[in-house]
């Protein structure tokens, strides 16, 4: 019985979206953001020389169509990306009104979100005076840090001497639909944080707030950093998705990233974390061992949060190429009537203003036994191709392309 591997490389998008006019990086639309064709333009012109050199070196998936993909998507054609596609090809766009995790993995996974997500104000104060007040309860403490858009990495080291002081919580959001709360791994405690953001995340997704977010760090003032210890606790969705189809039908699961958090624990029998670099690994692993009939969903997270929001696109290509490096061996040890879908939930464009997601549709390249061109599909799309792959129903308005 043939397997099926879903692999997101978070906000790897390629531009060409036809709504991206209506989205926005503080005042400037989203209209011609290409993540992928610019860091791939970037590196045929010696603009991202640090760490790395030369055109854009992708050879396994660009064999597999992703230049192709890039073409499909918005017409850009590229040095390094030009291979003749061996595999299943294409793109998909999104019709769900964000350009955030939730969104693009919901949709990947048969569901459009019905319902437009709450976005706290660009402003300061950015939260309303009751939800502080239930922070303040929740947590034991007389007030709060932060309350307003940031940067995560930049507000623990703003705010992190006074955090550890007075142990307030530092409570900040960004153009997503979420809610996040840094500190403290030793002074304020790990699942101290864990639970105040358990306790609170009802609340938040009362007001269709996609996500809140625990961000534990460590260190000392002017060497904070954030550890992987991160916990998004997720809206749940509010109809079954692929994994649960899955489930329904039998099969086991594997979550591997924040699949787990981003479907809120529903759907996923087996959940592997890490880094990316450890990912890699659990999903070497699962290739290895996943049964028959089964289905693995993955996010690698690190293109969008260490790289995309930074806007590092020298470091944004290191990951790409990395990636793509790494993703050999488990191509090859993919069983013969295997399928693995490479794709993404929305874009990060690292040469854009800003340092937000950027709207594009994103590439749609497959190995295993079917090949060819698929066109431009709906998100939707693919958890209708993945149950007709694995031979169970469908419950999503996507049509397979299999």
């Amino acid at each position: 019985m043939p397997r099926a591997f879903l692999v997101v490389m978070d906000s790897v998008g390629c531009g060409g979206a036809p709504d991206a006019d209506t989205f926005f990086n503080g005042c400037r639309p989203d209209t011609g953001a290409n993540t992928l064709g610019h860091i791939a333009q970037a590196c045929a012109q010696a603009r991202a020389e640090d760490g790395r050199s030369g055109p854009l070196h992708m050879p396994n998936l660009d064999g597999l169509g992703l230049g192709a993909a890039l073409k499909a998507a918005s017409g850009v054609e590229v040095e390094g990306l030009g291979a003749k596609p061996q595999g299943l090809w294409g793109c998909a766009q999104e019709v769900s009104r964000g350009k955030d995790t939730p969104s693009g993995h919901w949709e990947l996974a048969g569901l459009p979100v019905p319902w437009d997500w709450h976005y706290f104000p660009d402003e300061t104060p950015a939260f309303p005076s009751d939800l502080i007040e239930q922070v303040k309860t929740l947590a034991g403490v007389d007030g709060i840090l932060g309350n307003c858009h940031a940067s995560g990495t930049t507000i623990i080291n703003d705010l992190g001497e006074a955090h550890q002081k007075t142990n307030w919580p530092i409570c900040y959001t960004s153009a997503d639909s979420v809610f996040q709360i840094a500190a403290h791994e030793d002074s304020f405690g790990l699942e101290r944080l864990l639970d105040l953001c358990q306790k609170l995340a009802p609340s938040l997704h009362a007001m269709n707030v996609g996500r809140v977010i625990a961000r534990p760090f460590v260190g000392q003032a002017g060497s904070y950093t954030r550890t992987k210890n991160r916990r998004d606790y997720a809206i749940t969705p509010p109809e079954p998705t692929l994994l649960d189809w899955a489930q329904t039908a039998g099969r086991t699961t594997y979550g591997i990233g924040k699949i787990k958090d981003i479907f809120a624990g529903r759907g996923v029998d087996h959940s592997l974390k890490g880094g990316d670099a450890e990912l890699m690994e659990h999903l070497a692993q699962t290739v290895r061992t996943a049964e028959e009939g089964s289905l693995t969903f993955a996010n690698f997270v690190e293109f969008d949060s260490l790289y995309g929001h930074r806007r590092d696109v020298s470091g944004y290509a290191r990951h790409l190429e990395w990636f793509d490096a790494g993703i050999k061996p488990v191509l090859a040890a993919l069983r013969p009537d295997d399928l693995m879908i490479f794709t993404a939930d929305h874009g990060n464009d690292p040469s854009w203003s800003g340092t937000d997601h950027t709207r594009e549709r994103v590439p749609l390249v497959a190995s295993g036994p079917i090949s060819g061109q698929v066109g431009i599909r709906a998100f939707a799309d693919v958890a209708a191709s993945i149950a007709a792959f694995l031979s169970f129903p469908s419950q999503g308005p996507g049509q397979s392309f299999l």
